[in-house]
């Protein structure tokens, strides 16, 4: 397939083009940038020299020549583009928030009106695949509600309490220089942020309400002095004592046909720039408590890796192809 990747500068957009490289069904033809149009995208992706040879574009919408789209650009302006290409035929995926959530709680969290919406299926495979397949426009999860999702679905149902506390590389911020990210301000600390009120939330409590839960859900981030990574640690309070063979039974046949999810000790060396969601957990004594963790590269499942598990569904591939690689140890 012809592949078109929009807003293609960025880490996500770099890490897209580093997988679908290895993907026997994608030739990537265009890769647009409104800043860098002109210049080789090894301008900037520079780990991507020898084995690219493209420029960015910026072509109109109706002049994009592909069969397929990656639409990597920022929340609220992703709304511009994806009416346009569901118009033109291309089938795609939306790396931003603008499809992920019912109009409403999308305007209240984001704090603008939608000007083209319509519903798409939210792209976490493991909990979508059915509406995933065949789908035209699938919008891709948040980074932090992939990761925190993927630890708590097996028995989302049976809590009365979620908490999630998740720590994050400082690639989840973009490569845009801030204060927040300026290497004196990360380096040797762990920072809090947007403690009560991060936009990721509603995508937490829209995915726990689809798997029947009516868990009250929290969530705090963590900046990690990381590039890469999302560990997380969902505290999950049952509603009565839980059994810790129960437990087991619900994670092993909730995962057992999943090909990125592994139930082993979550280590972020163990995900580092792979498609995999490795999860862990222990039961509190009394049987009221799952401390469930879990680890992802927040570039790959938390973005490109799961866009291009949801393109391989939607297109009928192999679910797996183009991102059969394990994670960088050390």
């Amino acid at each position: 397939m012809d592949i078109a990747i929009i807003g293609a500068s960025g880490y996500a957009g770099g890490d897209l083009i580093r997988l679908l490289l290895t993907h026997k069904e994608a030739d990537i033809v265009c890769a647009t940038s409104r800043k860098l149009a002109g210049t080789p995208v090894t301008k900037d992706h520079i780990h991507l020299k020898n084995l690219i040879d493209l420029e960015y574009t910026n072509p109109e919408v109706e002049n994009i020549d592909a069969d397929f789209a990656f639409l990597a650009v920022p929340h609220t302006a992703a709304m511009q583009y994806a009416g346009k290409l569901k118009e033109c035929g291309i089938k795609t995926v939306d790396f931003s928030a603008d499809y992920r959530l019912p109009r409403e709680i999308y305007e209240k969290t984001y704090g603008v009106k939608h000007s083209d919406y319509f519903k798409a299926p939210y792209g976490i495979p493991e909990l979508h695949r059915k509406e995933v397949i065949n789908a035209s426009f699938v919008a891709n999860p948040g980074c932090f509600p992939t990761g925190a999702t993927l630890a708590a679905a097996p028995v989302a149902k049976l809590a009365h309490t979620i908490i999630y506390d998740s720590k994050s590389g400082v690639s989840g911020a973009g490569d845009s220089i801030s204060e927040t990210t300026h290497f004196p301000n990360v380096a040797e600390n762990i920072l809090p942020y947007k403690i009560t009120a991060h936009r990721h939330l509603p995508e937490m409590r829209q995915e726990a309400a689809f798997l029947g839960s009516k868990a009250n859900v929290y969530f705090t981030p963590h900046l990690l002095p990381a590039i890469r990574g999302i560990i997380t640690t969902a505290h999950i309070l049952f509603n009565e004592p839980m059994e810790l063979e129960m437990i087991q039974k619900l994670y092993q046949d909730f995962y057992k046909n999943e090909p990125f999810v592994r139930l082993q000790p979550a280590k972020l060396g163990g995900v580092r720039g792979s498609n995999f969601c490795d999860i862990n957990f222990e039961l509190e004594n009394d049987g009221t408590r799952l401390v469930a963790v879990s680890a992802i590269d927040n570039l790959v499942k938390g973005a490109a890796g799961q866009a291009v598990q949801n393109m391989n569904i939607m297109c009928g591939f192999d679910e797996t192809e183009g991102l059969r690689m394990p994670g960088m140890f050390p």
